[in-house]
């Protein structure tokens, strides 16, 4: 039970709810919705740090390590979360570059 004011100590990420009701999205696991609204997170971070290219889109750092132990899951699984979002593999919700050893840019 939460008393009073407890229950707004609690951080949120929040998923859009068209990753549940647009089929577009219909084949991604609720872990890669999950790790996209980790990713919508930490964007808002990249904006305050001016992580910002030429086109004004804003761009994260997300390691696969980092992904590992936010899931705790293992580097084959984080690798197929990640190929759901990405725009060759996966639903175009993301484009990732590879940025050194395991390294990605997103």
């Amino acid at each position: 039970f939460y008393y009073e004011n407890e229950s707004e100590q609690f951080v949120f990420y929040r998923i859009p709810k068209l990753l549940f009701t647009d089929a577009r999205f219909s084949r991604i696991s609720t872990d890669a919705k999950l790790l996209y609204a980790i990713f919508l997170d930490r964007m808002s971070l990249s904006r305050k740090n001016g992580w910002v290219d030429d086109d004004k889109r804003v761009y994260i750092y997300f390691s696969v390590k980092e992904i590992m132990a936010r899931f705790n899951i293992a580097s084959e699984k984080c690798t197929k979360i990640i190929s759901e979002l990405d725009d060759l593999k996966g639903c175009g919700l993301i484009h990732k570059k590879r940025q050194g050893q395991n390294n990605h840019l997103l």
